[in-house]
């Protein structure tokens, strides 16, 4: 009987602890960052978001996501060496209505180092909508001025390619001269599209 009892209470113990421990692992996989997955033509890759650094960024980024917006969207600018750039046109060269621009938060977030994912943008701080490009290098000239008091200059970063990069490469090495887009002679002959875009843990 007392070694029963003495069973019943390390089962009862180890029963409570395996469950907090499933529910630690269920609230840790609930709270991390959202992974992005991109399908495009010349093959896959997933970036991670960054909603601590810049969550109004990420925000923005995945309402685009889910409505389906990148679907069907092409690379229409590579500068080899530096960046591939997306979000606005389609093969055709059309673009797509967007939503408002968002605020730069380029006070918060992470360098502009290779692999890592930044909103485009106009010269006016507040006018980044669906474009993106991706850093094929450690660009820290897009970071923030030094001397910017808050956020009036460099390109927010919300996010880092953690799977696939060699596909962000094979992008860049295509040959150019497509003539989609505002820089022609940028946009690959050959369309890279943007197949799919779907966000999940």
């Amino acid at each position: 009987m007392k070694i029963s009892a003495r069973v019943a209470r390390w089962f009862a113990r180890t029963s409570a602890f395996i469950s907090m421990l499933l529910m630690a692992t269920v609230a840790a996989a609930q709270n991390a960052p959202a992974k992005v997955t991109f399908q495009t033509s010349l093959g896959n890759f997933v970036v991670e978001m960054d909603p601590q650094r810049a969550p109004k960024t990420v925000e923005n980024f995945l309402r685009y996501v889910r409505e389906g917006f990148y679907s069907g969207i092409v690379f229409h600018r590579v500068v080899p060496g530096r960046i591939v750039q997306a979000g606005g046109y389609d093969a055709q060269g059309n673009r797509r209505d967007v939503h408002d621009p968002i605020a730069l938060e380029t006070a918060s977030t992470a360098s502009n180092i290779r692999g890592t994912i930044a909103m485009a943008r106009t010269n006016v701080p507040d006018s980044a909508s669906s474009q993106f490009f991706i850093n094929l290098d450690d660009n820290l000239q897009f970071d923030r001025a030094p001397n910017d008091p808050g956020n009036l200059s460099g390109y927010a970063v919300f996010g880092r390619v953690i799977d696939g990069m060699a596909v962000v490469d094979a992008i860049a090495m295509v040959q150019l001269g497509g003539g989609v887009g505002p820089i022609p002679e940028a946009s690959p002959r050959t369309p890279v599209v943007i197949q799919r875009v779907t966000v999940g843990n």
